[in-house]
């Protein structure tokens, strides 16, 4: 490959400079004067365009520089339009209008996301491509033509035409509800843990707070309300679980691990029958068989008269062990002989 055929690749998607420059005028409100810089910014990774040394040539380097100059002449606009607003206003305000989101709207509107060079997968699963190149472009107008420029751009053509700066300052974006609202469907467990409560040089309170999500630490955020701090929690627990996965990952095992140990059964389950045990218990008599059998007639009547209590005669009144259901063997008349004979031999 000849050094030609490198420099007519890295043109290819920009043969015609007069017509970018036509189409980034319509954008951005003036002509380029370095048109390579706009070039770069809207050159998504994914088409693996190099330069003439063989470097990578992509917008994320342009990408960070816009980035921080979004947030310089963001916030500079928004503290000169809102006189009497705190602190905490500000950064909210200007949050919204630097929002991933929101550049990749006005991108789209302005027509700079058809002016994107990547690969047609990488565009249809980036979401955030737009938004990117719209910082990136911010850092393109700061190289080619200064803070200055910059401050136009974002005065002049967007807030001024394409944003009304108050409706988005005063828009409620619940990050709570929104934060809420995912865990219940995923049926994961979620607190907001207090971090601290101080207050400021002013003596207004200032409150910390943070999201734990089955155990596993979230977002932080704070600020002079409850309500605020947690919102600003939220909204950067939200913003991992759209950009780290091992995060999520770690709140599905901790919720995976504590399912388990509800489903195993802690103890044997009780028996739900009455107590059985409502008999009194005794102690038993000890019977002596032996004495029993061998007492005489003559001691029995004697202790039958002299009326003391006897342990042995109490218990032959309950000793049924001479009750047999085996029928006799012996004749009516073998009865009465046996009878007579007893009477009269013991007379």
């Amino acid at each position: 490959m000849t050094f030609r055929d490198i420099i007519e690749i890295i043109r290819l998607p920009f043969r015609d400079d007069k017509e970018l420059r036509q189409s980034l005028r319509q954008i951005i409100g003036f002509y380029p004067h370095n048109i390579k810089h706009y070039q770069q910014a809207l050159t998504h990774k994914s088409t693996g365009q190099r330069n003439e040394k063989g470097r990578l040539q992509n917008n994320e380097r342009l990408e960070f520089l816009g980035d921080a100059m979004l947030d310089a002449v963001v916030g500079h606009i928004v503290y000169n339009h809102f006189r009497n607003k705190r602190e905490g206003f500000l950064t909210n305000t200007r949050s919204k209008l630097v929002s991933r989101e929101t550049l990749g709207k006005l991108a789209d509107e302005m027509g700079l996301s058809e002016l994107i060079q990547s690969s047609g997968q990488q565009r249809s699963h980036n979401s955030y491509m737009a938004g990117n190149a719209f910082e990136a472009l911010v850092g393109a107008i700061y190289l080619d033509q200064g803070f200055n420029a910059v401050m136009r751009f974002m005065e002049k053509r967007i807030l001024a035409q394409m944003v009304n700066i108050d409706k988005v300052a005063y828009k409620e974006v619940n990050f709570k509800s929104k934060l809420l609202e995912w865990t219940q469907k995923n049926r994961v467990r979620m607190e907001y843990k207090m971090l601290k409560q101080t207050k400021d040089e002013k003596g207004s309170p200032i409150f910390g707070y943070q999201v734990v999500i089955e155990g596993v630490e979230g977002g932080k955020g704070q600020g002079y309300s409850k309500k605020e701090a947690q919102q600003l929690c939220s909204k950067e627990t939200l913003q991992r679980l759209r950009r780290e996965p091992q995060f999520i990952d770690a709140i599905f095992q901790a919720k995976s691990e504590r399912t388990k140990m509800e489903e195993e059964p802690t103890a044997v389950a009780p028996d739900l029958e009455a107590d059985k045990n409502f008999i009194i218990e005794q102690e038993k008599p000890q019977i002596n068989k032996e004495a029993h059998k061998t007492n005489k007639p003559n001691e029995a009547n004697e202790a039958n008269e002299s009326h003391e209590p006897n342990e042995s005669h109490s218990i032959d009144e309950f000793d049924l062990s001479d009750i047999t259901a085996k029928p006799s063997e012996l004749s009516r008349e073998d009865i009465i002989a046996a009878a007579e004979e007893a009477a009269f031999g013991q007379g």
